[in-house]
């Protein structure tokens, strides 16, 4: 026989699983999107998603176009293209956000901090 307390706790228990599975998909944005692009393969999605962020001016987005403008990731290789954006990534960063993060995405997680 189940204790009828042990049920109600069990439902609790899977009814906030559901809850906080359904938040952290919702937390992801187009960044966090187009580094999933980025690590299927999938560039052009990638450019497409972190492009509207580098114009907004979020240096990990410009140093990530950058880095994928140089190795020809998603786009033809430019490295004037590279250099523009690693120059506007590293005015970014110097004026708004911390100093010398390195993308998780382009270079792997390991690598990635201050």
């Amino acid at each position: 026989m189940t204790n009828p307390l042990f049920s109600h706790m069990r439902a609790t228990v899977a009814a906030l699983l559901i809850v906080v599975t359904m938040a952290g998909a919702a937390v992801a944005g187009p960044f966090e999107d187009g580094g999933a692009a980025f690590v299927r393969g999938d560039y052009a999605t990638a450019m497409r998603l972190w492009r509207p962020l580098a114009e907004q001016g979020d240096a990990l987005a410009q140093s990530n176009l950058g880095q994928m403008y140089s190795k020809g990731q998603g786009v033809p290789q430019d490295y004037a293209a590279a250099d523009r954006q690693a120059r506007t990534a590293k005015f970014s960063r110097s004026n708004h956000q911390p100093p010398a993060f390195v993308s998780p995405y382009i270079y792997g997680a390991d690598k990635a901090g201050p």
